[in-house]
């Protein structure tokens, strides 16, 4: 979901998100897609990957959710903790509240780093 939000927000000829998880499912769960197309966004294509060191290593900024010591220590690298609730397993309407803590975060990082879509 933050990977998502964040590049729809963010200007795309300065910044891009990847989303990446120490333990990746198979899939994004279903309930997320359907929570995201509320807001136009589609995830029903997206592939949950990996999170490894080189990936890490060619980031400018990490934003964590709480995956704490498997989580990638790279020298000199911005880091930030988003302690996020799990969508996994969860109804729509909790999973809509765990989406726009997340949009909030997102709308939050981009104008403060100045990552915005210029008009």
């Amino acid at each position: 979901m933050a990977a998502a939000l964040f590049n729809a927000i963010a200007d795309p000829a300065v910044v891009r998100a990847v989303s990446a998880g120490t333990q990746p499912g198979e899939r994004v769960h279903p309930v997320v897609v359907e929570a995201m197309k509320e807001l136009a966004i589609d995830l029903s294509d997206a592939r949950p990957r990996l999170l490894t060191d080189a990936l890490a290593r060619g980031a400018a900024l990490l934003v964590t959710m709480g995956c704490g010591e498997a989580c990638p220590a790279v020298p000199g690298l911005r880091r930030e903790d988003w302690p996020l609730d799990d969508p996994k397993g969860r109804p729509l309407d909790a999973v809509r509240r765990i989406r726009d803590d997340v949009r909030e975060r997102v709308g939050r990082l981009v104008e403060s780093s100045g990552w915005a879509r210029r008009p």
